[in-house]
């Protein structure tokens, strides 16, 4: 018995209603999470090149605001920087990076940028608030995770493959 031509229309209609649900879930849980954990990333890589190529300026920057054991602490923060931002930009482990990128600058925002013992405020209170902005990114990052397309995803997909074509 064939359908009517109400059936086919519903079926098609559903159909199409599935793809547009299937890229609309791809584009929420895959391609924008990837967007921003990387556009969340640049700021770290920018400090990473400035500690690599200005070391002795941080240091002396560090050093007006009264800490001591620099070289310490600005090598754990390239570190920190570093690593942090690529698992950032992977997903891989993306949730513990963030975690510690948050707690990191909220520790180098009070410290370095504390504009309320600064006369003027300026550039200091200008880096306060947009450390603040990154760090809701990251809260979210390490809150919700990093989406479906991370590196873990993909070998997760790749092992799957191999083991279901043996």
């Amino acid at each position: 018995m064939e359908r009517t031509l109400g059936d086919r229309q519903r079926a098609v209609g559903v159909q199409a209603e599935n793809t547009v649900n299937e890229v609309s879930e791809r584009l929420r849980l895959g391609l924008l999470p990837l967007v921003a954990r990387l556009l969340l990333s640049l700021e770290f890589l920018v400090a990473v090149n400035g500690k690599i190529s200005g070391w002795s300026g941080q240091a002396a920057y560090m050093a007006s605001h009264g800490m001591r054991f620099i070289p310490p602490l600005l090598g754990a923060g390239l570190v920190i920087e570093l690593l942090g931002s690529i698992c950032v930009m992977t997903g891989f482990h993306a949730r513990a990076a963030a975690a510690t990128m948050f707690v990191y600058l909220a520790i180098v925002s009070v410290a370095l940028h504390d504009f309320w013992n600064r006369s003027g405020g300026g550039m200091n209170e200008t880096e306060f608030f947009k450390n603040m902005g990154i760090m809701g990114g990251l809260l979210l990052l390490a809150v919700y995770g990093p989406g479906n397309w991370t590196v873990g995803a993909l070998l997760r997909r790749r092992e799957t493959t191999i083991y279901s074509s043996r």
